[in-house]
């Protein structure tokens, strides 16, 4: 078992970030509310699983690699149709600039570059019967990874549409397949001199009142509203950052599944202040 690294100091010094989280928690621990950064203190102290047999080594050295290097660092950003950018408004994408990985390019600066990955659609680890198997989050994430390589930090933002009725899935399964993809991304070996990238998970939001769709996620809030222990659970296990999106931004009221305007500000905000803190 190897430790991973350490923070000593993990209050944010940008307004944007305490605006989001000073209320906030990343990671339910224990009954009571902590801040955000000791929550996320909590998970990167933690005890690493996977990290031991990765080609990049341990994490703190993955790191302390990246943090030598004066270049432009690369984020993918790996999701479903809240990664696109969906507008549950219009039913098209939302503007680039206002989408939450558009929002974390603008704020994280030239020193990155931010590449958007989300697909309508797209599960975890799902072979969708009626949308095509192209939707599976886990096809397509090998080839994307070596397409971008090397990568620095892969954000994981994938669950909602697993809790489709079709496939009959507990929200602890969904946990695992995401907690899966995130496996592939640490054993790729396509971040920096073939070492692993950082894995940042994140728990999507709960699922609102339905309209449309109710029928198709039927039973999907109840579900929902327990990813955030099971995420953070294997978050922990497989040695990522977290991030639990329920505490910092909800799904819309016009469909109960997609984000508004307003809600991809704060989550790019959110883990803007995230990425800034693993590289500083």
């Amino acid at each position: 078992m190897t430790s991973l690294l350490a923070y000593t100091n993990l209050t944010p010094s940008y307004e944007d970030a305490n605006t989001v989280l000073n209320s906030a928690t990343c990671c339910k621990r224990a009954p009571k509310r902590v801040s955000a950064w000791a929550s996320a203190r909590r998970i990167r102290s933690g005890r690493a699983f996977a990290f031991d047999a990765h080609p990049g080594g341990p994490k703190n050295e993955i790191l302390s690699r990246q943090r030598e290097e004066d270049r432009v660092r690369t984020i993918l950003c790996y999701g479903d149709s809240n990664t696109w950018g969906f507008d549950p408004e219009t039913g098209e994408r939302f503007p680039e600039d206002m989408r939450w990985p558009g929002v974390l390019r603008t704020k994280l600066g030239e020193d990155y570059r931010v590449i958007e990955e989300g697909l309508s659609g797209r599960t975890t680890v799902w072979d969708d019967p009626i949308e095509g198997v192209h939707k599976n989050g886990r096809t397509y994430l090998r080839p994307c990874l070596e397409s971008h390589s090397p990568v620095d930090l892969v954000t994981l933002m994938l669950g909602t549409n697993d809790l489709k009725t079709r496939f009959g899935s507990s929200a602890s399964d969904i946990a695992q397949g995401a907690a899966e993809l995130a496996e592939m991304v640490s054993r790729s070996g396509c971040g920096p001199e073939g070492g692993s990238p950082v894995v940042l998970l994140i728990s999507p939001p709960p699922v609102a009142a339905l309209t449309d769709m109710a029928e198709m996620f039927e039973g999907a809030s109840e579900k929902s509203r327990r990813f955030s222990a099971h995420y953070g659970r294997f978050a922990e296990q497989y040695g990522c950052e977290f991030i639990d999106a329920s505490t910092l931004i909800v799904s819309s009221d016009v469909d109960g599944i997609h984000l508004d305007a307003g809600e991809h500000r704060k989550l790019g905000e959110a883990i803007t202040a995230c990425v800034r803190e693993v590289f500083q």
